[in-house]
C-alpha cells in the first residue's frame, strides 16, 4: 500500500491528507505544531463546511491517517506549508518551504517522490526544495524524484474541489512528473495536465490568480469612472458584457482571501515586467479608500458618525476573513484621524463590525442589532445570502441615519429608497 506524507496541517494539508486517506492511502499527516495535532487528535477538526468536517473526520477515525510532528519515510512527500508574503521585503517567505524538506531529507530514500504543492514563485521546487533534499547525498532527478503540483481550492468549496479541480504537474524530469501525476490520477475525478517543469507548474497558479485579480482591477475601475460620468454602473456592464467577447466581472470593495491578493506579488520577486499586474494589485487595494469616500460624499463628514460594516469575510457564506477588504475598510475608518468641533474637542468615528459567519476578527464583532443600533451610515462589504434578505424597513428603524453603501450589488435601491433609504451602489 503506498504511503503519502503530507507536510502542514493546515487549510490545504489537513483537507490534503484526508483525501489521499479517504482513497485508500496509508498517510502520515505531519505538523511541527504540537498544539494542532493535539487539537486534532482530542477534538478534530472544525470547518463551516458541514461535509468536509465529515470528510476529515472519516480519516481520522479510520486508523490509516497518522498524526505526527516529525517527518518519517514515506514513499511519497506532499509539502503545504504556508508561504506568506513579506510586504516589506516584497518577497515570498520561504522559509516554512526549505525548512520541511530539511525535515523530510534525513527520512528520503531512493525512489521516493516529493511535491511541493505550497503556491510559490517560479523555481522554488528546482532552487529551494531540491538544494535542501539533496544536502544527505541524493540526488534530485537521479535518486529521487522532484516536482511541483499547485493547490487550488476556494473557500466554501473545498471538498468538491480538491476531488474535482484539474491538476498540474511539472516534475524537473519525465519521471519525476510521471510519478506525480500517478499519484494525483488516482485521487482526481478531472484531468491532471502535466507542465514540462516545476517552473511552468508554479507560474501558471501564479498566472490563473493574477488573471482573476487584473480583471477585477478592470471593473472597479471602470466603475469608477462609470460614476464620474453618471453612468449606471450595473446596466452598462450588463449592456456591455452582450458582447460575445467581453466578460466585465463584477466590481466590489476589493479582493481578499489568501490568494488574490498575495499571489501577484510572486510573479514580481525576480521581474521587472510587472507594470500592469502591480497596476491592478494597486487599483484593488485602493478600493476600500475608494468607498470611504462614497461614504464621506453621502454624509458630508464622518467625524462624530457611528458606522456598521455589513461583511468581514472576503467573500460570501464562509468565515474566511483573511485579507478581507471589509476588515481593512473598518480600519481604514478607524485611522481617521478625529476631527475638533467649536468648542476644542475631538469626535471620533464608531465603528461596528457584524458578520454572521465571522467569528475570529481583529475587530471587536458585534450582533446585528447593535451593529445597526443608531448607525448613521451602513456599509455592505461581503455578498451573503443573508444580506440579500435585509428589510429596508428594519434598517430605517434602528438607525440615526438612512444611509447604505452597497458594494457588492446585493440590494435592489429602488424598493429600498422606497422605504425611505438611500443606497448608494459601487
Amino acid at each position: 500500500m503506498t504511503s503519502v506524507s503530507v507536510h502542514g496541517l493546515g487549510y490545504v494539508g489537513l483537507p490534503t491528507a484526508a483525501l489521499f486517506t479517504n482513497e485508500g492511502f496509508t498517510v502520515i499527516g505531519v505538523d511541527t505544531d504540537s498544539e494542532r495535532i493535539e487539537l486534532l487528535r482530542e477534538t478534530g477538526p472544525t470547518y463551516e463546511e458541514v461535509e468536509l468536517e465529515a470528510y476529515v473526520d472519516q480519516a481520522l477515525e479510520s486508523g490509516r491517517l497518522t498524526l505526527t510532528t516529525t517527518a518519517t519515510e514515506s514513499e511519497y512527500h506532499l509539502i503545504c506549508v504556508p508561504t506568506p508574503f513579506d510586504e516589506e521585503a516584497g518577497r515570498a517567505v520561504l522559509t516554512y518551504v526549505e525548512q520541511a524538506a530539511r525535515n523530510i531529507e534525513p527520512h528520503l530514500r531512493e525512489g521516493d517522490t516529493v511535491i511541493l504543492t505550497s503556491t510559490s514563485p517560479p523555481g522554488t521546487t528546482e532552487h529551494v526544495v531540491g538544494p535542501a533534499l539533496e544536502r544527505g547525498g541524493l540526488r534530485a532527478g537521479v535518486d529521487f524524484h522532484l516536482a511541483h503540483c499547485p493547490e487550488t481550492i476556494l473557500p466554501g468549496s473545498i471538498l468538491h474541489e480538491i476531488k474535482h479541480n484539474d491538476r498540474i504537474v511539472g516534475g524537473i524530469d519525465e519521471d519525476s512528473t510521471a510519478s506525480a501525476a500517478w499519484l494525483f490520477e488516482t485521487v482526481t475525478e478531472s484531468t491532471v495536465h502535466r507542465a514540462p517543469d516545476p517552473s511552468t507548474a508554479e507560474f501558471v497558479k501564479l498566472a490563473q490568480n493574477t488573471f482573476r485579480d487584473t480583471n477585477i482591477a478592470l471593473a472597479n475601475e471602470l466603475a469608477k469612472v462609470a460614476r464620474d460620468y453618471d453612468v449606471d454602473v450595473r446596466s452598462s456592464f450588463a449592456l456591455s458584457n452582450t458582447h460575445p467577447r467581453v466578460s466585465l466581472l463584477t466590481p466590489g470593495p476589493g479582493v481578499g482571501g489568501h490568494c488574490l491578493p498575495v499571489d501577484p506579488h510572486y510573479l514580481g520577486q525576480n521581474s521587472d515586467s510587472v507594470e500592469l499586474i502591480e497596476c491592478a494589485r494597486d487599483v484593488n487595494d485602493g478600493m476600500v479608500d475608494y468607498v470611504s469616500e462614497m461614504l464621506r460624499e453621502a454624509l458630508g463628514t464622518l467625524s462624530g458618525s457611528k458606522i456598521a460594516v455589513f461583511g468581514l469575510a472576503y467573500k460570501g457564506n464562509v468565515d474566511d476573513a483573511r485579507n478581507s477588504p471589509g476588515e481593512r475598510f473598518a480600519e481604514t475608518l478607524l485611522e481617521e484621524p478625529p476631527e475638533l468641533t467649536a468648542d476644542g474637542g475631538e469626535q471620533d468615528i464608531e465603528v461596528s463590525a457584524y458578520d454572521p459567519y465571522v467569528t475570529d476578527s481583529e475587530l471587536e464583532l458585534s450582533d446585528y442589532e447593535s451593529a445597526l443600533a443608531d448607525a448613521d451610515a451602513v456599509v455592505i462589504t461581503t455578498d451573503h445570502d443573508e444580506f440579500a434578505d435585509l428589510v429596508p424597513d428594519d434598517f430605517r428603524d434602528r438607525m440615526r441615519g438612512n444611509v447604505v453603501i452597497d458594494t457588492k450589488w446585493i440590494l435592489d435601491a429602488d424598493e429600498w429608497a422606497e422605504h425611505g433609504m438611500r443606497v448608494e451602489q459601487l
